[in-house]
């Protein structure tokens, strides 16, 4: 049975990561995976950034294993594509394929984030 996930091959020729396809990402999926603080933290950041950025310089107040669990979500969940340059694990936010699928969804998601960060002196 053919899936459409797609793997990314860094650079380096370093093991593949496994994402979701585009026509595999579910909007409860995204949902899950924008709903915990810290992944909307490197969302929010990822964004802000308007590219790519190295997992150490996305920083959490977590351990580095529940680091790499958050990135994991939100990369087998289609919102993040992560991919190897040298021994860096970069990520970057798959907007395109968001918009396409759930048109203004991640930008009401920052805006809201933004509000809220706003309204709680969080920022």
């Amino acid at each position: 049975m053919p899936t459409d996930k797609t793997s990314t091959r860094g650079p380096s020729g370093s093991r593949p990561l496994e994402h979701p396809g585009r026509e595999e990402i579910r909007l409860a999926d995204v949902l899950h995976a924008l709903a915990d603080p810290m992944r909307l933290r490197v969302v929010r950041t990822l964004a802000a950034a308007e590219g790519e950025l190295n997992c150490a310089d996305i920083e959490l107040p977590v351990s580095k294993s529940t680091c790499t669990h958050h990135f994991r979500v939100l990369r087998e969940h289609g919102v993040i594509q992560q991919f190897y340059r040298g021994t860096a694990k970069m990520n970057r936010l798959r907007t395109a394929d968001l918009e396409e699928l759930f048109p203004g969804l991640i930008d009401g998601v920052l805006r809201a984030a933004d509000l809220q960060a706003r309204r709680l002196g969080e920022e």
